[in-house]
């Protein structure tokens, strides 16, 4: 039953108890008209009209023998009564008939006061009843319109939350085009980079005396100054603290690290608009989950079977937002998905300045590197030639060096003998007893001796230490000729073996692109 329904059972109810007691009357005054006149002779048990004057004499009471011993009282109307606390042959009363009739009315009245105020309560319980219920439907009626509003808010940024979902995710799908395009072309340039890695990487890790400027860097360096010229120009990608590295850096390299760089980038950028797509995705669910709570709200009624009591639910959670707040955040989700979006499509767009800048150019210095090959090479085996013997020269002195040091080492434990014997005649010695532990000619000569023998050790332990050393730097010397035998034989093979073959497979612009 809803509210109003109620209201309306109560509203009745109500008017039939306000007739019923208007006409259930306290019986004495049943017998009273308006006036005060008799309308009909009341019962026994009420006042009387001779109850209204003095009684006569000869109705008083008698003296009370010597037997009574109660008191004696009297009163207006009932004349002499007595009280007699035990009851023998006789009894004396205290009240007389018109008191005992007019207490009995005023037993009646008390009753019919009692039951009127009983009554006039119940009416204006019912009718507080019905007038809260009345107010508690029009708030009823209220909060479900707020609810309604709230909810078409909720929905309406629902929406524009789904819209820029949908546009962030097309962004996401361009870029992740952009940086599939970007994998092929490092993947492409794994060719040119191999080359130029050869050609300059390899020469780089040599010593300081066979870095040699040759025609091949310089045809590899020339040409770059001129694309880094264009890329301050169009691009804006490099400033001039850059230049100084770059002249000493292959052209394929610098083009890798640049894509590599602009993957990196692209990285970045799908992290941010992952991100942000992933910050919507969360408000857009936190508004489904409220629409839908708030669609429940608006649809339960006072007869849902849902209703249950909610202990607490009147309390405001500290981190509620305000309306303010909530527009705000949304807003700024919202914003920040836009600006995220910029960022990517301005990223691609340079990302396609770089491809028809770097690309291009890669492709057509690849034709003057070759001419330099034939003299390198030459100059390359002589060097090559005189590393060898050089090293063998190095590996018959370290032979010589190693035999030292086993003979000094031997010559070390002959030392140690001696020591250990005048180390234990001292320590024989200390056993002696009370005046016999004398600082004796013979303790002060093992104790020279022993400083000797040190002495001696030392300076034959630092021709050892020498000799070592010695060893160590013709170790280092053997390394370093290695070293540099293998950074010549491996030149010999970029620019002979490898590097005809190589350049022979270049990739072209197109493939360079990434299509």
């Amino acid at each position: 039953m809803s509210l109003c329904e109620h209201d309306c059972t109560v509203e009745t109810t109500q008017n039939d108890l306000q007739q019923a007691a208007d006409t259930q009357l306290c019986p004495a005054m049943e017998h009273r008209n308006d006036c005060g006149d008799n309308v009909e002779k009341p019962p026994p048990y009420f006042p009387q009209l001779e109850d209204e004057y003095p009684p006569k004499p000869e109705d008083s009471m008698e003296s009370p023998g010597p037997w009574a011993t109660g008191r004696v009282t009297r009163s207006l109307k009932s004349g002499i009564t007595g009280l007699r606390p035990v009851a023998d042959r006789y009894s004396i009363t205290r009240y007389g008939p018109s008191e005992w009739r007019a207490h009995n009315l005023s037993i009646f009245q008390h009753s019919n006061e009692k039951i009127c105020d009983a009554q006039i309560t119940a009416t204006n319980a019912k009718q507080c009843v019905s007038q809260m219920y009345a107010e508690a439907d029009k708030s009823q009626l209220e909060t479900t319109e707020h609810l309604k509003t709230r909810a078409k808010v909720v929905y309406r940024w629902k929406a524009e939350l789904e819209y820029a979902i949908t546009i962030i995710v097309e962004e996401i799908r361009l870029l992740e085009a952009e940086h599939r395009r970007v994998e092929r072309s490092l993947s492409i340039l794994t060719i040119p980079t191999s080359i130029a890695s050869e050609f300059l990487q390899l020469r780089s890790s040599r010593l300081e005396s066979d870095l040699v400027r040759d025609d091949v860097e310089e045809q590899l360096t020339k040409v770059y100054f001129r694309l880094i010229y264009q890329y301050n120009i169009v691009n804006y990608l490099f400033t001039s603290q850059f230049e100084l590295q770059f002249q000493e850096i292959a052209l394929c390299s610098k083009v890798r690290d640049l894509l590599n760089k602009t993957h990196q980038q692209i990285e970045i950028q799908m992290v941010e608009l992952k991100t942000v797509k992933a910050r919507m995705e969360s408000d857009w669910s936190d508004k489904i989950h409220t629409y839908n709570i708030d669609s429940v709200c608006v649809n339960l009624s006072n007869d849902s079977p849902l209703l249950l009591w909610k202990a607490g639910a009147t309390r405001f959670p500290a981190d509620q937002s305000t309306p303010t707040s909530y527009e705000n955040f949304t807003q700024e989700t919202l914003a920040a998905a836009e600006t995220a979006r910029q960022k990517s499509i301005n990223l691609r767009s340079t990302l396609n300045r770089i491809y028809v800048n770097s690309i291009k150019d890669l492709r057509n210095q690849a034709t003057h590197v070759d001419i330099a090959l034939a003299e390198n090479v030459k100059l390359t085996q002589d060097c090559l030639r005189q590393l060898e013997t050089e090293l063998l020269r190095c590996l018959d002195e370290l032979a010589s060096t190693e035999k030292l040091i086993q003979e000094l080492r031997v010559s070390t434990k002959g030392l140690n003998n001696a020591m250990k014997l005048a180390q234990t005649r001292l320590d024989n010695r200390m056993n002696r007893c009370n005046v016999e532990s004398c600082r004796d000619t013979p303790q002060f000569a093992l104790i020279e001796e022993v400083k000797s023998l040190e002495e001696r050790t030392s300076t034959i332990l630092a021709e050892l230490k020498h000799a070592e050393e010695s060893q160590a730097e013709l170790v280092k010397a053997r390394g370093n000729l290695e070293h540099e035998i293998m950074v010549k034989r491996k030149t010999l093979y970029i620019d002979k073996d490898r590097g005809q073959l190589l350049r022979s497979f270049f990739p072209s612009a197109t493939t360079l692109s990434g299509f």
